[in-house]
Order: structure tokens, then sequence, then C-alpha cells
């Protein structure tokens, strides 16, 4: 299973709209039988820049079109669990993270997921999460 981070799919959005293939595109068409899912987090960022668009209901037929080819995943059981101690590892180590991307790297480890993303040293301070880049 792959969980694709926002910089990837708003990456591929761009390149759709470009009508252009891009490092997205490609690595996309060059990818393995691997599941492919997005978080809910991803997802609620993606909703945040449409609303912020010059036309949303625009950029939401787009989301909502790529979405449709993919798994939305939500938080389980052991998501909060496993969260809170990935963050107290973070800040004992004096490092840091963004919200949103602690609750995205959580959702690929709480899946058993690698994260795909193009800003792989966001995520370098989650233990045990296997992050790549498609650029």
């Amino acid at each position: 299973m792959i969980h694709l981070d926002t910089s990837f799919l708003v990456d591929l959005l761009r390149e759709q709209a470009r009508g252009k293939d891009g490092a997205a595109t490609t690595w996309l068409e060059g990818a393995s039988a691997s599941p492919l899912a997005v978080s809910i987090f991803a997802h609620c960022e993606l909703e945040a820049g449409a609303a912020n668009a010059a036309h949303p209901v625009r950029e939401r037929e787009k989301i909502r079109a790529l979405l449709a080819s993919v798994s939305v995943a939500v938080p389980g059981q052991t998501f909060a669990a496993r969260y809170g101690a990935t963050l107290v590892h973070i800040h004992r180590a004096s490092k840091s993270i963004s919200t949103m991307d602690l609750l995205i790297a959580t959702m690929a480890l709480d899946a058993g997921a690698s994260l795909l993303t193009g800003n792989p040293r966001h995520f370098e301070v989650v233990p045990d999460l296997t992050v790549f880049s498609y650029r």
C-alpha cells in the first residue's frame, strides 16, 4: 500500500490542468500494482486549497475526480495512540513536524503503508515510516 501525500496530488492536479506530463504523472504511469490511498488529512488539505481558489466549485470537482480512483483512508481505533506516541518520540528527539504532516504520516504508519511525497524532508523525523519521492 502506498499513501499519496498532498504534494503529489497537487502536482498531479497542476499537470492535468496544464495538459502536460510531469514528475507526478510519470510516476503514476509507471507505478507498480500496489494499491494507492490518500489520507483524509491530505484530502482536507486539498479541500482547503480549493476553498481558497478563485473558482472553488471547479477545483472541488477536480479533486473529486482525482480521488475517485483511489481509496480515502480514515483513522481507525489505533490511530490516536499511534499519533500520540509518534509525537512524543519526535519531541523527545528535540525535533518537530507540522501537525498536518504528522497526521498524514500517522495514517500511513497505521495502515502499514509507504508515503509518496515531493517533500521527503518533511517526514524524515517520523520513525519507522518509509518515505520516497517521485521527483
